[in-house]
């Protein structure tokens, strides 16, 4: 246990697993309390939170659940609301959830674009419409938005409606951190490239592995400059250095977490 975010008040949301293992979320909630932060863990499926919390409790930590659906404005106002009436206020946001889905601009459904675009991107701008009231009030207080190495990279197989949603996480942290840095509001994007996580098994085989997640595994690890994929630990690790005291002075940047992938010229 240690004390970088000691006193502090964490909501993240995705913050359970979508598969077995550890996702981002549920890295990032979980190193959040061992540093000492009060943790929220949202999620749109309640069991997969509650196993974040028993981690967490088995580790002396403070966590409490709460299950959402982040694209609806009312879940996204209770969510802040709970933070603020459990904890008695909320000194970082960090909006983790997220879905995948593939196809060009032709091939990919409307209903695929409307709702890659309602969970990736709408859902951040209603959690930052509800907590930055509160954050104001306080005068402090840390957004962290996760995006996508490919929002500034293209991937393999095309992914437009992912690519664009998370391109509009980073447009969106900008937005905020401006608008609100003289408030002592701080927000920052993380853009994760090949991280192995449960979300990433359960949405992309079949693009990456034809049908095999161990291909897709193997794919996934050769792309990297590194010879291996991240862990969801190493975005974990990234989002509490932007939303401690240590990066005080970093606000409106985007933190890539790649390994070194989008400075290659091979395709990834």
């Amino acid at each position: 246990m240690g004390d970088r975010l000691k006193g502090k008040v964490a909501i993240i949301t995705g913050a359970g697993s979508i598969l077995a293992g550890i996702g981002n979320g549920k890295a990032t909630a979980i190193v959040f309390a061992r540093e000492g932060a009060k943790v929220l863990a949202v999620d749109y499926n309640l069991e997969a939170a509650e196993e974040t919390k028993r981690v967490i409790d088995e580790e002396g930590g403070e966590c409490v659940t709460l299950y959402a659906d982040v694209s609806k404005t009312g879940d996204c106002e209770n969510i802040i609301e709970t933070c603020v009436k459990t904890f008695g206020r909320v000194d970082i946001l960090h909006n983790n959830v997220g879905m995948g889905g593939y196809g060009g601009a032709v091939e990919a459904s409307e209903e695929l674009w409307d709702k890659t675009m309602s969970i990736n991107l709408k859902s951040m701008f209603l959690t930052c419409k509800f907590a930055l009231p509160y954050m104001e009030k306080q005068g402090s207080g840390v957004i962290s938005n996760i995006a996508s190495l490919n929002a500034i990279r293209v991937q393999p197989v095309p992914a437009i409606a992912y690519a664009v949603s998370k391109a509009g996480v980073i447009a969106l942290t900008r937005e905020i951190a401006i608008q609100y840095a003289a408030k002592g509001i701080r927000a920052n994007a993380i853009l994760p490239g090949f991280i192995k996580t449960p979300m990433v098994e359960y949405y992309n085989a079949d693009a990456y592995g034809e049908g095999s997640v161990e291909k897709m595994w193997q794919r996934r690890d050769a792309m990297s400059p590194t010879g291996k994929q991240g862990e969801a630990w190493d975005v974990a690790y990234a989002a509490l250095f932007l939303d401690s005291d240590e990066a005080k002075y970093v606000n409106g940047t985007t933190l890539v977490v790649d390994g070194g992938v989008c400075n290659t010229t091979r395709q990834w």
